[in-house]
């Protein structure tokens, strides 16, 4: 540890007992504890939303359901020293953030905090349960667009902090089971919002929807957890999701949609509940972060040759982590550690969470990447119609599972440049019992592969990394 981080560190002890955090220190690390009320409701504590402002890095924690279900959250304050206060007490369920550049505001939960640190508390918001906040499309000098978990997509004139509900989603989409938005984004002259409302295999009542400030369009019915861009740089968009067979990662490149898929590492987030929240994150300059489904992967912001040229698998994890960001240097990733959820886990106590801070590179040290997934899932396939891209490389060993509902034989196609340029690789051929694999050779590798079939057939075909 660094003298100037253990300087600040050991100045924790100078703050008042009742004002911080219980704070830890160790291998190069630090870590803030978050907690919520034990009585009379024990719900959750988890930090929904971390955004560097003002001299500080600023938190909200989160209940697992609507108002009154939990108490003792609040917004809280970190400084430069990582001293951690709690400056104001809400019981609701906040994940949104947002700078606003043209007002010099942060917008975060249910609050606004200026260039100076100065806070308001927005009261209108106290029975909403926000999930993002994005840019306005007609008027984003003056106006802001939030959404709700439960779908309500509502917009507020960062003056006067009065929103008005513009839309429900879920009756503009007809959405028939439990809504579950999360993520939202504004570029390339769209907003995208993501809902993870999955329940049970085979449902399709989630999904991917963008809206050009008219009308909204359905992208996907899956479930879809996060949306990104940057304001430069061609401001390629990018959304996560998953399905029953792996990972959905989508890009926007010049007004374009392109899908791709990657692997699962775990099987334990694919519940809409479990999710808690998968962040799209750029933690170095010009440089993101993607969560999804217990992995970490790096991705260039910037497509080349219209296309994005491979994700980078860093590790796998077991963490919930609802955000994550750079602060003073170091990376500070949310979280939401065992609890009670209103005694529905009666053996966990009182609600907590942790505020972790590393570096970058410590991800590196995590769990080395292995997972499993694959373009189809007991899906009718047409002959000649080649699958989504599926992600190939930085796996040490591959293997390929594949079955048909009849023999089939369907071609292997790889794109090792990353840009679109598909070369077959071999055919892997089904015979009538319905079942073959390939083992890939040790050190095989490309940025992308996919399947082509070579007749109509239903097949569920899935990659396994280790």
């Amino acid at each position: 540890m660094s003298i100037s981080r253990r300087s600040a560190l050991a100045s924790l002890a100078l703050a008042p007992a009742a004002l911080r955090a219980q704070t830890y220190t160790g291998s190069g690390h630090a870590n803030i504890g978050f907690k919520a009320d034990t009585a009379p409701v024990r719900s959750e504590s988890g930090i929904g939303a971390l955004m560097p402002w003002a001299d500080a890095l600023w938190a909200v924690t989160y209940n697992s359901h609507m108002k009154g279900s939990g108490s003792g959250l609040g917004l809280y304050r970190v400084d430069e020293t990582l001293k951690c206060e709690r400056v104001h007490v809400h019981d609701g369920t906040y994940a949104n953030r947002l700078i606003h550049r043209e007002s010099d505001q942060c917008f975060i939960g249910p609050y606004v905090i200026d260039a100076k640190g100065n806070w308001k508390h927005i009261p209108a918001f106290d029975d909403h349960r926000l999930t993002s906040t994005m840019r306005h499309l007609t008027d984003p000098a003056n106006k802001v667009y939030y959404q709700t978990m439960e779908g309500l997509f509502l917009e507020m004139d960062v003056h006067d902090l009065k929103p008005r509900v513009l839309f429900d989603l879920v009756k503009e989409m007809k959405l028939a089971a439990r809504p579950h938005f999360k993520g939202g984004y504004t570029a390339q002259g769209r907003v995208v919002v993501t809902n993870n409302g999955f329940y049970e295999f085979g449902q399709d009542q989630a999904g991917l929807f963008e809206f050009d400030g008219k009308n909204w369009r359905k992208l996907s019915g899956k479930p879809h957890m996060d949306v990104a861009a940057r304001q430069d740089m061609g401001q390629a968009m990018f959304a996560t999701g998953w399905d029953e067979a792996s990972v959905l990662f989508w890009t926007l490149v010049k007004g374009e949609w392109q899908r791709y898929r990657l692997p699962k590492a775990t099987h334990a987030m694919s519940h809409a509940w479990q999710t808690e929240w998968m962040r799209i994150r750029e933690v170095e300059t010009e440089h993101y972060m993607v969560d999804i489904q217990g992995m970490f992967y790096e991705l260039q912001p910037v497509p080349f040759e219209g296309r994005i040229w491979g994700l980078k698998p860093v590790c796998q994890h077991l963490r919930i982590i609802p955000d994550y960001c750079s602060f003073r240097g170091m990376l500070a990733l949310a979280g939401n550690q065992t609890t009670a959820n209103r005694d529905n886990n009666a053996l966990s106590g009182q609600p907590q969470a942790g505020l972790w801070f590393g570096q970058t590179d410590d991800l590196w040290k995590w769990g080395r990447p292995q997972g499993w997934g694959g373009p189809w899932w007991k899906s009718d396939v047409r002959k000649g119609v080649p699958s989504d891209p599926f992600l190939l490389t930085g796996f040490e060993h591959k293997m390929l599972h594949i079955s048909a509902d009849r023999a089939a034989s369907f071609d292997m196609e790889i794109d090792f440049m990353g840009n679109g340029t598909w070369h077959r690789y071999e055919q892997i051929k089904v015979p009538v019992e319905g079942y073959a694999k390939h083992l890939f050779p040790d050190a095989f590798s490309a940025h992308w592969i996919r399947l082509t079939p070579q007749s109509d057939c239903r097949a569920t075909a899935s990659f396994f990394f280790v």
